[in-house]
């Protein structure tokens, strides 16, 4: 069964969900990548607070036109690596009041200990399907830093309808990335000593 999810997203809301659950996700989300995480921890900027409070954040570097009437229009919207997150992924959590995070890869204990602590989950988008993903982007709400940034950097707020996503770390600890990475540890391990 998938679950659909709105932001503003409760705590208690996050806390039903579990590994490997899929979601359609609507409403407002924020792009943030390295500068943009680096940023909010060693500056805390108070523009993107509103728009991050019990919503989520994405780990995207856009490629953005602007249409006829001069609006901004996502062209493709694929996720990036998540990892690059890992050193300021909990303390934006928690800072900001955030309920997920949206990329591929997965994060690692700083991030999952964070989830648990703050009530939020990991969400994993599919890569290569930038276009695909592009379409549930409805609107560009806004777009802060993108002068200083660029396009790929820049906090893009955006509205999405019915973004598909699987939570692949939940609020209690759990982590399918983990799994793996033990189970093909120990797989690796065996044939190297056979």
């Amino acid at each position: 069964m998938t679950i659909k999810l709105t932001t503003p997203i409760s705590e208690e809301e996050i806390k039903k969900l579990k590994v490997g659950d899929t979601v359609l996700l609507s409403g407002v989300i924020v792009t943030a990548r390295d500068q943009a995480h680096k940023l909010m921890v060693e500056e805390k900027p108070d523009f993107v607070r509103p728009y991050l409070k019990e919503s989520v954040i994405y780990h995207c570097g856009p490629v953005v036109r602007k249409d006829e009437y001069g609006n901004w229009q996502f062209v493709s919207a694929g996720p990036t690596t998540s990892a690059r997150e890992e050193p300021y992924q909990a303390t934006v959590i928690g800072e900001y009041n955030v309920r997920g995070v949206i990329g591929k890869g997965g994060m690692g204990p700083k991030t999952a200990e964070g989830l648990q602590k703050y009530g939020a989950v990991y969400f994993h988008a599919v890569g290569g399907a930038g276009t695909l993903i592009a379409n549930r982007v409805k609107k560009v709400i806004n777009v802060f830093k993108l002068e200083e940034f660029g396009t790929p950097e820049a906090f893009w707020v955006i509205e999405v309808e019915d973004f598909p996503l699987v939570v692949t770390m939940d609020a209690h600890g759990n982590s399918i990335h983990k799994e793996i990475l033990e189970k093909s540890s120990r797989i690796a391990e065996q044939l190297i000593n056979q």
